[in-house]
């Protein structure tokens, strides 16, 4: 069902690099959000035809925008996202990556959030896709890690440094982004969500990220190839490119996953009632992500090899970095700076 809300001060920008296989959905559902809404597509030199196909699927105010070519030192999509900014001239703009699809009445609720609470920037985790078997082993507990290096409370904490946002959705007041310089300020960002957060924390704005199921990635990871290069092009960056981060995380996610399971095998009751405790909590703490992704909770007993398997994500992510390649997405390659 079509909303009512009046959208006519915000505009929607839409990077897009050979997104044919979702951008139809992804228009489709912005146009159940309401009335007198822009949008502006930016097509990043797409080779599937995304331009073409979105001009099919959306019949309200949609702007096309030929992207130019990657100048130096630029990440792809904030490049996108820059150029698009320059034709807007509405008080709001949507950042939606082209693989996100929002019920009915989404901005509507964003908009209303950052407006009655007096925010600057609201967002929201899209619901990843959860139909494949390692789509099923893994979304779940990308959601739960991040949730632990970014805890949503505290980065909603005006006070806090700590900083959060979700690339897939976000709501930001056209003013704040100016102010704090637009995308050429972090251009070379390759968690641009979180640095955006930050920036906007930094010049005195407020902040808001939440889970919800209003936002769906359509973003397809049917493998564990795929899945592995999604978190690996981003998981060394989250931790500052440091080594030293890097082994404590290791210590650490060793100590948390897996001597709970070598205590319950010790012959020490102590020891072993230890162990049984940590099984316990792990699972607990586990049990809530699940249940809100609507998945059975026997994925609880998975959790030790789910994260191994995030571990050596984060330690190929590194490898990759020290032999000189930073990220690689949709074809391009970012080096070390």
């Amino acid at each position: 069902m079509t909303s009512d809300a009046d959208l006519s001060d915000v505009t929607v920008l839409i990077p897009a690099r050979d997104e044919a296989a979702s951008i139809a959905k992804t228009l489709g559902g912005l146009e159940q959000q309401g009335k007198n809404l822009a949008v502006v597509l930016i097509d990043d030199q797409s080779s599937d035809g995304t331009a073409d196909l979105a001009q099919k699927s959306f019949h309200g105010d949609l702007r096309i925008l030929r992207g130019k070519q990657l100048p130096a030192r630029w990440v792809g999509k904030l490049w996108a996202l820059e150029q698009g900014r320059q034709l807007v001239s509405t008080e709001l703009i949507l950042l939606l990556d082209a693989d996100i699809q929002l019920v009915p009445g989404t901005i509507g609720a964003l908009k209303s959030k950052l407006k009655n609470e007096n925010l600057d920037l609201v967002s929201l985790m899209a619901e990843l896709r959860m139909q494949s078997f390692w789509e099923r082993a893994l979304s779940p507990a990308f959601i739960f890690f991040f949730k632990l290096l970014y805890p949503f409370a505290i980065a909603n904490n005006p006070r806090s440094k700590l900083s959060a946002a979700a690339g897939g959705c976000i709501l930001i007041r056209a003013g704040t982004l100016q102010k704090i310089g637009g995308f050429d300020a972090f251009k070379e960002s390759i968690i641009d969500d979180c640095e955006l957060a930050k920036r906007v924390k930094l010049s005195g704005g407020k902040t808001w990220i939440g889970l919800a199921h209003a936002a769906k990635s359509e973003r397809q990871y049917t493998s564990l190839t795929s899945f592995w290069n999604m978190v690996a092009r981003t998981a060394f960056t989250q931790l500052g490119y440091s080594s030293l981060i890097l082994f404590l995380t290791t210590g650490l996610m060793v100590a948390v996953f897996w001597f709970p399971i070598l205590g319950v095998a010790s012959s020490s009751w102590m020891v072993s009632g230890a162990g049984w405790l940590g099984l316990v909590s792990m699972c607990a703490s586990y049990l809530p992500t699940l249940r809100f992704y609507r998945q059975t909770p026997l994925w609880v007993f998975t959790l030790p090899l789910v994260g191994s398997l995030y571990l050596l994500m984060t330690w190929s992510s590194a490898i990759r970095y020290w032999s000189g390649q930073r990220s690689v997405w949709k074809g391009r390659r970012y080096g070390r700076t």
